[in-house]
């Protein structure tokens, strides 16, 4: 009998925010293919019985490609084993979970999405910033930022981007901040707009580094900001306030922090 896949999302980190749905799938699992995202705290706590495969991605080099994680899937699930495929955040936020979906469904194999809190909302909620608020945004957009912005046939439509107003949550985006935000303001988004990056966020380590499209660029240049970071771009960034406490999850852990 074939086993099961299921591609789980861990939340932004520590286990205060896996669901309870995600950790009775991991308890149960025979294989679990991870990566670095969910963090030490969950990574640590994987059950000892499980084959444990390491899919981590660093900088462009992947210790699995893509098509080698998707065949792992298909040939344990088929083998009778129930399957994991642990991701940070939410499987189907920029996880790559609607093409594992796919391919999994062609080679006949159960299986099922176990949603996760996408760090693309907790994170800014950790810095005080909701991504949408009456008053300053009533729709919110989640962009790659892993696409640079100027290559020819990009799928993000910009200009449409620097009109719609709202707020726009950039994930993976620190490398192409640059080139970002000069996009951004050349197709006419006002290059006052508020702007917070988020490094290392729902971390005991999480710093939040503000400016505007004009300047974050630079000002992320000289504080030396790395991944992981969520990007924030619009007026609900006016409620950041670091005089308040951050945000933690409730067990009080220390989290991993989001995908970049």
């Amino acid at each position: 009998m074939a086993g099961k896949v299921y591609l789980v999302g861990s939340g932004p980190g520590g286990q205060g925010l896996l669901t309870r749905r995600a950790a009775d799938i991991i308890s149960r699992a025979d294989v679990i293919l991870y990566d670095q995202l969910p963090g030490e705290r969950i990574l640590s706590s994987l059950p000892e019985r499980a084959e444990k495969i390491d899919c981590g991605k660093f900088g462009g080099r992947h210790t699995l490609e893509q098509d080698d994680i998707e065949k792992v899937m298909v040939s344990r699930a088929a083998a009778g084993k129930t399957v994991v495929r642990l991701k940070g955040g939410d499987p189907f936020v920029f996880g790559r979970g609607g093409e594992e979906l796919e391919i999994l469904h062609a080679a006949g194999i159960e299986a099922e999405v176990v949603p996760g809190v996408t760090s693309a909302v907790a994170v800014p909620a950790a810095a005080g910033i909701p991504v949408t608020h009456r008053k300053y945004a009533s729709t919110v957009t989640f962009i790659t930022g892993h696409e640079d912005p100027e290559k020819e046939g990009s799928a993000i439509d910009w200009e449409s981007l620097a009109r719609i107003g709202g707020t726009l949550v950039v994930l993976m985006g620190v490398k192409n901040l640059p080139i970002i935000a000069e996009t951004l303001v050349r197709h006419g988004k006002d290059e006052k707009t508020p702007v917070a990056v988020i490094e290392n966020g729902l971390r005991e380590n999480q710093r939040v580094i503000t400016g505007s499209l004009s300047d974050i660029a630079e000002v992320c240049r000289q504080e030396k900001v790395k991944p992981p970071a969520v990007i924030v771009i619009g007026d609900v960034v006016s409620l950041y306030d670091p005089l308040r406490p951050v945000l933690v999850p409730p067990d009080g852990e220390e989290p991993s922090g989001c995908p970049d």
